[in-house]
């Protein structure tokens, strides 16, 4: 087995793994996360899905490109545990395995698809997971991914209390290593990575019914008070408690609000790789 290395110092998961975020996490299918990837993928492949956490989006792929192999990988043994009872609730073949982004435990060529959702921007070197994904991705392969951008997020109405979440979310992330505007980045650290024959693209989730209000406001009021990212914000000195309850009542008006509307902006890219 052909290895890019010594894996990186563990980076840190500026959101963790908290009850809400899995289930935040949870909602993403690979309809509403993964659409510009969809039309690329086709029964038979070998597909990697690199950050797959609870695994959600990992079982579709298992039913889109069945009878294919698909695995999903996280840091994570909480995920891992989370998506392999998803997966036997669901009844998938897919199956899941804890593992390290810049050292895949896998030989080259191994997957026809290797893709990532909301990984590259929790990373501090994305362009060398990028050529590790490359790595085990067959010539002619696809390489996937897929990130947020939170300073192109918007919301209505104007809300002091979610623009003090914004400020906090980036202290945060940046004190991590991490580039939480990872969308607009995507471009430049596949190039970096040596990926050169790109399709680009731009997407949005829209949170602005009812429900989706509901469920988006309330659980980030719980992640904003009780999350990995609570901690890390109390331990770094950003915030204290009763910064955190503030921001939490201030998600909680926005989803109240029958106006209310917040947009997220994500980058995606296609990269076809390249043969030795």
């Amino acid at each position: 087995m052909s290895t890019s290395g010594s894996s990186r110092p563990a980076d840190i998961y500026t959101h963790g793994h908290h009850s809400s975020v899995l289930r935040s996490h949870s909602a993403r299918t690979a309809q509403n996360s993964a659409g510009y990837l969809v039309p690329h993928l086709h029964a038979g492949d070998r597909v990697l899905d690199v950050g797959c956490g609870p695994g959600s989006i990992t079982l579709d792929f298992a039913e889109l490109v069945a009878p294919g192999k698909v695995i999903g990988l996280e840091q994570s043994q909480t995920a891992v545990a989370a998506a392999r009872e998803a997966a036997a609730a669901a009844e998938s073949k897919a199956s899941f395995v804890v593992g390290d982004v810049y050292a895949l435990e896998f030989a080259d060529s191994s997957f026809d698809v290797v893709h990532a959702h909301q990984v590259l921007q929790h990373l501090s070197d994305p362009s060398a997971a990028l050529r590790e994904m490359s790595r085990v991705c067959r010539p002619g392969g696809i390489v996937a991914v897929r990130d947020a951008d939170y300073s192109a997020m918007s919301w209505y109405p104007a809300s002091v209390g979610l623009s003090e979440w914004m400020d906090l979310y980036q202290r945060v992330a940046r004190a991590n290593a991490a580039e939480p505007d990872g969308g607009r980045h995507l471009l430049a650290w596949a190039h970096a990575a040596g990926l050169h024959d790109i399709t680009p693209s731009a997407s949005v989730w829209c949170y602005a019914t009812a429900e989706d209000r509901t469920e988006w406001g309330q659980t980030w009021a719980v992640r904003v008070t009780q999350s990995e990212f609570a901690r890390q914000a109390l331990a770094a000195g950003f915030a204290i408690q009763a910064d955190l309850d503030r921001l939490a009542a201030a998600w909680r008006d926005w989803a109240a609000d029958p106006d209310g509307w917040f947009t997220i902006s994500h980058g995606e890219l296609i990269c076809t790789v390249p043969s030795a």
